[in-house]
């Protein structure tokens, strides 16, 4: 099945787009929702947190205790690249498992994670997609979404790669500057990929 890998910087919209690929039908696997699920569910994934950040790292009853993790890999660079070393692996799975489940007759689905060029997936999709939006625009969306500073949103924009870094990674773009239509540029991506995904089952037949 063709694979459509999509991203986007903190405040960039790319949930707004998937929203409109799912309304066309394409089954969308949100990473990051995943991962914090499997945190708690991925038993080998449970096994490394406790190994590498100790059994504290979750409650009595199997709920992950976020604030001893985050106590860790806070401003911790090295802590922070192993614990994306357990989850990334454990998200990979999950969406193996996930996409077992996928009608055969769907032309393509979406992998929709914020850490797609970061963590390697993008490789294991057959294109991807880059959502971008003016640097003002994405900090004013974000402090209004979650009701934090300016200063906040700017430290968590500086762990992400920069849009530019990722531009060259990109094979496709969706520009949400709120003057161009995003739908209308889901919809030109869509018939592309309607192409593509046709294409590529022709040579596997």
């Amino acid at each position: 099945m063709y694979k459509v890998g999509i991203t986007g910087g903190i405040g960039s919209g790319k949930t707004t787009a998937c929203k409109v690929f799912e309304v066309l039908g394409i089954p969308v696997f949100y990473a990051d929702t995943v991962a914090k699920e499997i945190m708690c569910k991925d038993a080998v994934l449970v096994a490394g947190v406790k190994a590498a950040f100790g059994n504290e790292s979750y409650f009595e009853d199997g709920k992950l205790n976020n604030k001893h993790i985050a106590g860790i890999v806070f401003n911790n660079e090295t802590a922070l690249k192993q614990l994306n070393a357990l989850v990334h692996p454990a998200v990979f799975r999950a969406f193996d498992a996930w996409e077992a489940t996928i009608p055969s007759g769907t032309p393509y689905t979406l992998k929709e994670a914020a850490l797609l060029f970061e963590s390697g997936s993008y490789k294991m999709c057959d294109t991807n997609i880059l959502v971008t939006a003016p640097y003002d625009l994405k900090l004013k969306r974000v402090m209004q979404r979650d009701g934090v500073s300016a200063e906040q949103v700017k430290a968590r924009m500086d762990k992400q790669l920069s849009d530019e870094e990722k531009s060259k990674l990109a094979n496709h773009f969706i520009v949400n500057d709120e003057q161009q239509s995003i739908i209308e540029q889901v919809l030109a991506l869509h018939q592309q990929f309607l192409k593509a995904a046709e294409a590529l089952k022709s040579i596997n037949v």
